[in-house]
């Protein structure tokens, strides 16, 4: 946002690019979870063009992602993110998409020494030149702090009107939107990628893990993001809604996997995800009686329903707590 009104405020026409990998919506989570009803349900990229009054192009990259995700060049952060590769990725789409649509540079909020692995003054000049971009990036939050790009040397921007911002505090960036009347904006040291969260990372694994396949789809991006996840045995496991709006989330997938719901009393709803045998059917019966009102019940009524819209009932005693190893959680 501070980047793209630096340079509007230079009389510059500014457009503004948002790549849909499927890792980034934070407003997805928001939407869903009771919890979250305060939280603004919005796309973050979309309000922010409102705001400054330019339009956005939201480009699918989904399947393209997947080989940088799956097989970075410059490894991956403290999780499973790959921010260094993802970063390049990006602004070699942005310099393929100007080209495309007449555009003369390209624009990225970035600031020397914010972040650990892509932000850092030895890995900006590796974005750069592995992107393709050269010094058509421009970065006008710290551009004095950097060599002058083709935009500030042609005159196409005025060097003087940018910026010298560095290091991890946001103290300048609040009070340069202060400056420019914005007083509405995300956590300045947020981010919405899943993939930097470790709880989130350690699904993915256990993902392809289980699959014996590092692929993915969009549904698989999701489903990990909703629920708790639990793994009884390497084969299957059960993605147990937490609250009632993950409830109503995880019904649109009711079709597709085995699920299970107390009948005797008020549960969550459960997906099953895998090959289940029927032991394992009664196992994870019991653990999804657990979770519900009847979890101090000698007997709870478990409704099995298969993706052939089959059910049948299953009448099992809630697994006590201290049964369920810390193994069996991801």
């Amino acid at each position: 946002m501070l980047a793209a009104k630096t340079i509007q405020e230079q009389g510059i026409h500014v457009e503004g690019i948002n790549f849909f990998t499927g890792f980034c919506v934070e407003g997805h989570t928001h939407a869903i979870r009771e919890k979250d009803k305060a939280k603004p349900k919005r796309n973050n990229s979309l309000w922010v063009a409102e705001q400054l009054g330019i339009k956005l192009h939201i480009v699918d990259v989904i399947e393209e992602y997947k080989n940088v995700l799956l097989n970075p060049k410059h490894g991956y952060g403290q999780h499973m993110n790959p921010c260094l590769d993802c970063k390049i990725f990006m602004v070699n789409k942005a310099r393929q998409w100007i080209a495309e649509n007449g555009f003369d540079f390209i624009i990225t909020g970035e600031v020397i020494g914010q972040r650990p692995m892509s932000q850092r003054k030895a890995t900006m000049p590796i974005v750069s030149k592995e992107s393709g971009a050269g010094d058509l990036l421009l970065r006008p939050l710290c551009a004095k702090n950097l060599p002058a790009t083709l935009p500030e040397r042609e005159g196409w921007v005025d060097r003087e009107k940018l910026h010298d911002i560095t290091g991890r505090s946001r103290k300048p960036q609040m009070a340069m939107a202060k400056a420019f009347g914005i007083d509405d904006y995300s956590q300045p040291a947020g981010g919405c990628c899943f993939l930097t969260d470790k709880n989130y990372s350690a699904k993915l694994v256990d993902l392809w893990q289980a699959r014996n396949s590092r692929d993915y789809e969009l549904d698989d991006v999701m489903l990990l993001k909703v629920g708790r996840h639990i793994r009884p045995q390497a084969h299957y496991k059960m993605i147990i809604a937490r609250e009632e709006g993950e409830g109503r989330f995880l019904q649109g997938y009711m079709k597709e996997y085995v699920s299970m719901s107390s009948v005797s009393h008020i549960g969550p709803l459960v997906l099953i995800d895998g090959a289940p045998s029927a032991e394992d059917l009664y196992l994870a019966a019991s653990i999804t009686a657990r979770y519900g009102q009847g979890r101090d019940a000698e007997q709870v009524e478990i409704n099995v329903a298969y993706q052939d819209g089959s059910e049948r009932t299953l009448h099992v005693k809630p697994i006590l707590e201290q049964d369920m190893p810390k193994a069996w959680f991801i």
